[in-house]
């Protein structure tokens, strides 16, 4: 079943017949939350129209269609993007070179008093500064191939223990990489990250499995660091419009705060220090 049939398929096994104000016909009832015809019913399309949606039969909706499928499966507005993404989707030549790093971004990493650093389409770690190398770890340690942050979350242990909760950290980063994946369709790196985190850890296939969504733009994380202790750090995620597969995050604390005054500590520390970089900036090479 294509990636749109079984986000259908799990949202409406998400949804009672109760919390739509339908009888549970039935009993028991063979399907867990709706079937495809109280969906069809709700959204007033026909059975055969929408079974053929699921099913991956049909090449285009309607923005009335979609709206009424949302609504009938109780979708949140992040889901009811990513179900218009689905259906909006083309694949498209997959890029295996390491994306280029502008001038103006490569300044602006180095220039910044804070941990930062680049993402690339995959979560690939493409470019990073000094604070945020000392903040996580050295990333030039890590080979190329491997160096995605959502992997490095999944299957690498010094990363994975930096952050007391870890499974929420973890089980975001598994949302916004289904959101990627929809966006590039067909990206053979991009489902063979897939596939090796499906094999190697549980967590990963149950979260994957569940379909969820999520394109945060920032938010506060909690990091143990080995040298400074507990950090509270709000990071942002910024779209680089000059490259629209590139997203700067940057991780800061609100001034007076401790999490401010150790990361003072640490970029002190850091310069005592310094992280094995080829350049003041790493840009994967």
């Amino acid at each position: 079943m294509s990636e749109l049939g079984e986000f259908l398929k799990s949202k409406r096994a998400a949804v009672s017949p109760a919390e739509v104000g339908l009888p549970a016909i039935g009993n028991p009832r063979r399907v867990k939350g709706l079937r495809r015809e109280e969906v069809a019913l709700l959204a007033s399309v026909s059975v055969d129209h929408y079974t053929r949606l699921e099913q991956g039969r049909v090449s285009a909706a309607s923005d009335n269609l979609l709206e009424g499928i949302a609504r009938a499966l109780r979708l949140t507005a992040e889901e009811h993007d990513y179900l218009r993404m689905l259906m909006q989707a083309r694949p498209r030549r997959t890029r295996t070179e390491t994306p280029e790093i502008g001038v103006p971004l490569r300044d602006l990493l180095e220039a910044v008093q804070t941990p930062a650093l680049v993402l690339g389409l995959r979560t690939d770690i493409l470019a990073w500064n000094a604070g945020a190398a000392a903040l996580f770890m050295d990333f030039a340690e890590v080979p190329v191939a491997q160096r995605s942050l959502v992997r490095m979350l999944f299957l690498e242990p010094r990363m994975r223990g930096l952050f007391p909760e870890w499974e929420q950290v973890a089980a975001e980063a598994v949302d916004r990489l289904r959101v990627a994946a929809a966006r590039a369709p067909g990206d053979t790196r991009l489902t063979q990250l897939v596939g090796e985190l499906s094999v190697h850890d549980a967590d990963f296939r149950r979260w994957w499995a569940g379909h969820g969504v999520r394109t945060l733009a920032g938010g506060r994380k909690r990091v143990r660091h080995p040298v400074v202790g507990e950090l509270e750090l709000d990071w942002q995620a910024l779209q680089v419009l000059t490259a629209t597969d590139q997203t700067l995050v940057t991780y800061t604390a609100p001034v007076g705060s401790p999490t401010r005054e150790a990361l003072r500590i640490l970029a002190s520390w850091t310069t005592e220090n310094p992280v094995r970089r080829p350049n003041s900036v790493d840009f994967g090479r």
